[in-house]
């Protein structure tokens, strides 16, 4: 790895960063809608197992319906986004396999299998098994997709906060020292918390859509009703917790990602009392000259804000781009290292390396080796800024990460709101009836709230650039050394694939809602 890097080609990285973005931006389409509707749903069918009325029975079948469609898509491009680990990134495989295979082999063995052996008993076992097992299937199948994001988070909040290893310069590999560090680390915790709750907002928000589509229409009234009642008591409740979620995470970030949050908020310098900007005119397609310090013109900004929301005080020391890349004191008297002097560290590492592995090879007792191990562990935390050129690489790209946040904030206030009414009108009054402004918000919300979602994960996973692992890999040293026109290709037919997939997913769906007739019931009281 630290020999071949120099000769990577850059539109290699480019091209294997784009592939992985698209298939996971196409995946994170159907990821919240599955555990969203599991909520929803599983609710369903126990009012059913309670009250024993038919109509719960068929309206809880309808829901399912629709998530087993959008199931078996996420499934599908969920594996083709783990196998490019292995394809595109080979280098991190290698360097992380011990670590980072560990919690996807568990979501594989134990999470996915547990789903996806409750979700044919849920589909196929309604006349077959008793009430209480088929009950217990459906919640056991929501379960399970959420212990899979559960893994799989744990994967990725590695990426973004490594803890629980060791590096091992014999095998040139991090290597797992910790599986509970690992597995239940404050960053792993609230990306968890936030990604599933912000999941059944999207559950939520999807119920509602199509339950006022049917209004829209004159048509299964009672179906539209009772779901958007249930949907918007699980949309309200998530959107509380999302928000509490994102208050938890906005602290871990700023302990440990503070070039994450200085991006967000296109903080040049830092200092105490920040304040929180709330608009601003950045220029969408160029890169700020944050270096002139200063800040965003036209902006308008929350006293204190982000002093409050990175550190809990009002006037918490937040450090800004310039402070990250020069170097500065922390309130607690600790110096943080500038920019260069992280470099040089890091490269100090990779040479360390380089000579112990050629040592080694010589002679496996020469007397050198303990002192250049000592050595590269004393550097091993800046080993990654080794491979930088250019202190302008460690910043990500301010305006992507600045406008995604404020869309997700945005929309996700939008949807407390769109949630308190939808919700009193469906319990307090008839929401059937002469409420087309009400119908037409709840089919905008749905786009909006998929808007958000992507947004999200594009500043958590830009935001950290230009690290594969925070601190520790960059993306030019995680690629594998393959050609860039097979990348290229392959992105292109990934591009077709996708589509064509999420086109027949919204054909699929759009025909089930069309063509549904509920079954005649006896006791249709509500």
């Amino acid at each position: 790895m630290t020999n071949n890097i120099m000769t990577i080609d850059p539109t290699l990285i480019d091209w294997s960063r784009a592939q992985f973005a698209l298939t996971a931006i196409y995946h994170w389409l159907f990821v919240p809608l599955t555990l969203g509707l599991a909520v929803v749903m599983a609710i369903m069918e126990t009012i059913y197992y309670r009250t024993g009325k038919p109509f719960w029975k068929e309206t809880s079948k309808f829901w399912q319906r629709l998530f087993g469609v959008n199931f078996a898509m996420g499934v599908a491009t969920g594996i083709i986004l783990e196998f490019e680990f292995g394809t595109n990134w080979s280098n991190y495989s290698w360097f992380v396999g011990d670590i980072f295979g560990a919690p996807l082999a568990i979501e594989g063995i134990v999470a996915f299998f547990m789903e996806s052996t409750f979700v044919a008993v849920m589909f196929f076992g309604w006349e077959k098994v008793s009430h209480g097992f088929h009950l217990a299937s459906t919640w056991l199948t929501g379960i399970g997709a959420t212990l899979s994001a559960w893994w799989i988070l744990v994967a990725n909040s590695w990426m973004q906060y490594p803890v629980g290893c060791e590096f091992n310069p014999d095998t040139v590999r991090n290597e797992m020292t910790d599986f509970l560090s690992v597995a239940l680390s404050p960053m792993a915790v609230n990306k968890f918390y936030h990604t599933v709750t912000s999941s059944w907002i999207v559950g939520a928000v999807f119920v509602c859509a199509v339950s006022s589509w049917y209004l829209l229409r004159g048509r299964e009234k009672q179906l539209a009703r009772q779901s958007i009642k249930v949907a918007s008591i699980v949309g309200i409740v998530a959107s509380l917790l999302a928000m509490h979620s994102g208050d938890s995470s906005a602290v871990k970030v700023a302990e440990v990602q503070p070039m994450k949050l200085a991006a967000m908020e296109a903080l040049y310098d830092g200092g105490e009392g920040v304040d929180l900007t709330a608009v601003a005119a950045v220029n969408p397609f160029s890169q700020p000259d944050y270096a002139k310090g200063g800040e965003a013109p036209l902006r308008i900004a929350i006293p204190n804000g982000l002093s409050v929301l990175a550190t809990h005080s009002l006037d918490g020391y937040v450090p800004g781009i310039n402070d990250l890349l020069n170097g500065y004191v922390r309130p607690d008297g600790k110096r943080e290292l500038s920019a260069e002097e992280k470099m040089e560290r890091g490269r100090r590492a990779i040479t360390a390396l380089a000579e112990y592995r050629k040592l080694k090879a010589a002679d496996a007792n020469d007397k050198r080796l303990p002192e250049l191990a000592a050595q590269l562990k004393k550097d091993m935390p800046y080993f990654g800024y080794g491979y930088i050129k250019d202190r302008a690489e460690l910043v990500p790209y301010i305006p992507v990460n600045f406008y995604a946040f404020r869309i997700m904030v945005g929309v996700g206030t939008l949807l407390i709101l769109f949630f308190l009414v939808i919700g009193h009108v469906a319990w307090r009054q008839d929401i059937t009836v002469r409420r087309r402004w009400l119908w037409l918000w709840a089919l905008l919300m749905l786009p909006l709230t998929y808007l958000a979602s992507e947004a999200g994960w594009i500043v958590a996973e830009l935001g950290r650039q230009p690290w594969a692992i925070q601190d520790m890999l960059p993306t030019m040293a995680a690629v594998s050394d393959i050609s860039t026109s097979s990348v290229a290709t392959t992105f292109f037919i990934f591009l077709i694939l996708f589509t064509v997939l999420l086109i027949a997913e919204i054909r699929i769906m759009c025909r089930v809602i069309k063509n549904y007739k509920p079954e005649q019931l006896s006791d249709n009281k509500y």
